[in-house]
């Protein structure tokens, strides 16, 4: 079993900056592809950015300029540096990852239990 634990959430006034971590512990032998995203009330679970483990990144146009993705594969952890936040970046942000737990296992999907953002204007 792997388990995703974020951090870094919070309230902070438009403008201002925040950072997110994850860190993914447990049964895991590599980790491929590692991302963020938010839902927000009444909305829709959104991908925010994207990292794969070579490092290529893909961001929600909503964000580009805005956020940073970075992983360490070494230490299993994905962060995402939010600058210039806008009230509409108000969610619940997720961090996710596809993970091998041994040599020959499939590929699973896990979810760490979200962390809030709230930008107030």
């Amino acid at each position: 079993q792997v388990q995703l634990v974020e951090s870094g959430g919070g309230l902070v006034q438009a403008g201002g900056s925040l950072r997110l971590s994850c860190a993914a512990s447990g049964s895991i032998f590599s980790i491929n592809d590692m991302g963020w995203y938010r839902q927000a009330p009444g909305k829709q679970r959104e991908l925010v950015a994207g990292i794969t483990r070579g490092g290529s990144t893909d961001y929600a146009d909503s964000v580009r300029g805005r956020f940073t993705i970075s992983r360490d594969n070494a230490k299993n952890t994905v962060t995402l540096q939010m600058n210039s936040l806008k009230p509409e970046d108000t969610a619940v942000y997720y961090c996710n990852a596809d993970v091998y737990s041994s040599g020959w296992s499939p590929l699973v999907n896990y979810w760490g239990q979200g962390t809030q953002v709230t930008v107030s204007s």
